[in-house]
């Protein structure tokens, strides 16, 4: 009976091992390359042929180096061909009698000889096939709601995305975003002119849930996506800094370093309005603060300002601004 059941268990282990060996040869079995793949090929590029025996490399913009970009690459059957972008535009390759000259093409994305289509007809043509993920939020953000269309920032026949490279994202975004351009150019920036953070970085242009275009959904979550020291949690969590980096930072550039809005104590004083800076000696600051300058009290005797005025101000005692775990106190270093 042993001799048997080993029989048994050894010709279920045999047939599972051809199942197997059936299923992998399957899995990886190449795709048929010689039917419908170069047949499809073929008609995309016969449908291109419509448009490129006249669009070519003579135009003001280069049509034909959209085959040096993935929206070129006959191979795939998920690549669009001209008209899968711009309508079959039957008018505009056979004449229509109540325009003169030529009919425009279906869908015009760039002004010129033709009136540019609508914005929202020149997205849902992108958005055709380029949904989901990302993109969710387009309908209804900032950049839709300013009449911008994916074109507006993507070059499509360009061999080169100018805003899907680091090193030139920039010079698109601020082709209308002038003020950010201007604060970058401040002595405390985060190194967006060296590349090495860009727009994209902190903002999803295609739109977002959170304020601002961010790509989380509150600005405080978004910068600690690199600032993670900044997180905690703190034994003294400091409120502002919880809420919001901007209440303190200013993010694309300030004149003030870290990114600060205001120098300190002053930036302190716009929350800590009470007896930190109180002129009352009940309050506990006999000398009070004057501004950073010396000052003659009422009997005629010299008073100096306080702590605060000297270098970095509050921070002199609290370094610790963003939070601390510190026996001593809130954001007290030791």
């Amino acid at each position: 009976m042993k001799f048997l059941r080993k029989i048994v268990v050894l010709c279920a282990f045999i047939a599972g091992m051809g199942a197997s060996v059936s299923l992998m040869a399957e899995g990886n079995q190449l795709p048929d390359m010689g039917g419908d793949a170069p047949k499809t090929a073929q008609e995309s590029l016969k449908k291109d042929a419509i448009c490129t025996r006249c669009h070519d490399e003579s135009e003001t913009t280069p049509i034909l180096s959209i085959y040096q970009t993935k929206h070129g690459v006959r191979g795939d059957s998920r690549t669009p061909n001209c008209q899968t972008c711009h309508g079959e535009s039957e008018k505009h390759l056979h004449g229509d009698p109540n325009v003169k000259g030529r009919a425009a093409p279906d869908v015009v994305f760039k002004k010129g000889v033709f009136e540019l289509t609508d914005e929202r007809v020149r997205s849902a043509q992108c958005l055709n096939c380029h949904k989901g993920t990302a993109r969710t939020n387009w309908d209804g953000s900032q950049h839709q709601n300013n009449q911008m269309a994916c074109n507006s920032c993507h070059t499509i026949h360009s061999p080169v995305d100018k805003v899907r490279d680091k090193k030139t994202q920039t010079e698109v975004c601020f082709t209308c975003h002038k003020e950010q351009r201007a604060d970058t150019h401040k002595i405390s920036t985060h190194p967006i002119d060296a590349g090495k953070v860009v727009c994209s970085d902190c903002h999803n242009p295609h739109g977002s849930t959170g304020p601002k275009l961010l790509k989380k959904n509150t600005v405080t979550e978004t910068c600690y996506t690199c600032h993670a020291e900044k997180r905690g949690p703190f034994l003294w969590e400091h409120q502002p800094a919880t809420e919001d980096c901007t209440n303190c930072h200013t993010p694309h550039g300030s004149s003030i370093t870290p990114l600060l809005k205001s120098r300190p104590p002053f930036l302190c004083q716009e929350c800590h309005d009470g007896p930190h800076n109180s002129k009352s000696p009940a309050a506990g600051n006999a000398a009070g603060f004057q501004g950073g300058y010396s000052t003659t009290n009422a009997a005629g005797a010299l008073q100096y300002p306080s702590t605060q005025a000297a270098a970095r101000g509050c921070m002199n005692c609290h370094a610790m601004v963003h939070g601390s775990n510190s026996p001593a106190g809130a954001f007290l270093h030791r």
